[in-house]
């Protein structure tokens, strides 16, 4: 059993609690001692790897891997901060990263020096994994489990056609739009019920959890919740995130 299959089967009684932040953000140093003040409460975590056209993240995510891009975070510093984490840590690393900075390194090499610092999967939300078998194949020799993004739009057949790339987890999203945190989520239960059709691997809900309430209602029909944007509003205002995943650690309980 991998480790990420491992980390959701641990979280008996609740789901799985994936924490995401932007590496390198708000600055190396502190970037490594907030993640891993989180990492004490997350059953996995999630690495954002900063990208200029971060086309799927609304404005929270995006001012983060701008800071980080203007402090010079690249694939390498990455890379690093990998390194840093894994040395403190048993619980799944995934990486987030859309598809041009993977194809700028190298499919392969990139894959292999990831899996190398201690990456166990890759989140890659904008490649239609059926356009690139290939590069797939390349992640899973690499020894990397591929996570891809399915939304409320997704047809059946859509979603036969994905699950049949996925090896760590099903990422769906929440709402049609990009990343940030909501009030409420719409209810998920239908299409949830549509991906168990095709696949037995965990489904996490990400795209709008931003306290206890959306972590609930996640939590209600899923396998894990993923915060991002409303731990890097913490960041920027100040706080302590780990106080806000705390939060969502309890509200995930299963009812």
């Amino acid at each position: 059993m991998s480790r990420i299959a491992k980390a959701f089967a641990a979280a008996r009684g609740r789901a799985a609690v994936i924490p995401y932040l932007t590496a390198g953000y708000p600055d190396p140093g502190e970037y490594l001692k907030i993640a891993r003040r989180l990492l004490e409460q997350a059953d996995l975590f999630e690495i954002g790897l900063p990208y200029s056209d971060p086309l799927g993240d609304g404005p929270t995510i995006q001012h983060s891997g701008d800071v980080a891009l203007s402090q010079g975070i690249r694939t390498r510093q990455v890379l690093e901060l990998v390194r840093e984490l894994r040395s403190g840590t048993s619980k799944p690393l995934l990486l987030m990263t859309y598809i041009n900075p993977v194809i700028a390194y190298g499919p392969e090499r990139f894959f292999n020096d990831f899996a190398e610092a201690g990456l166990d999967g890759v989140i890659l939300p904008d490649l239609p994994p059926d356009e690139d078998p290939q590069l797939v194949a390349q992640a899973r020799q690499a020894g990397l489990e591929t996570v891809f993004l399915l939304a409320p739009t997704s047809t059946d057949e859509r979603i036969r056609t994905v699950t049949g790339f996925v090896s760590g987890f099903v990422y769906t999203v929440s709402v049609t739009g990009v990343t940030g945190a909501r009030e409420s989520l719409p209810d998920l239960a239908p299409l949830v019920e549509r991906i168990r059709r095709f696949t037995d691997k965990p489904v996490a809900i990400g795209f709008g959890i931003s306290g206890a309430e959306t972590a609930r209602q996640a939590a209600r029909v899923a396998d894990g919740v993923v915060v991002g944007s409303a731990l890097l509003r913490e960041i920027e205002a100040g706080r302590d995130p780990a106080v806000l995943l705390a939060e969502i650690r309890q509200a995930a309980r299963v009812e």
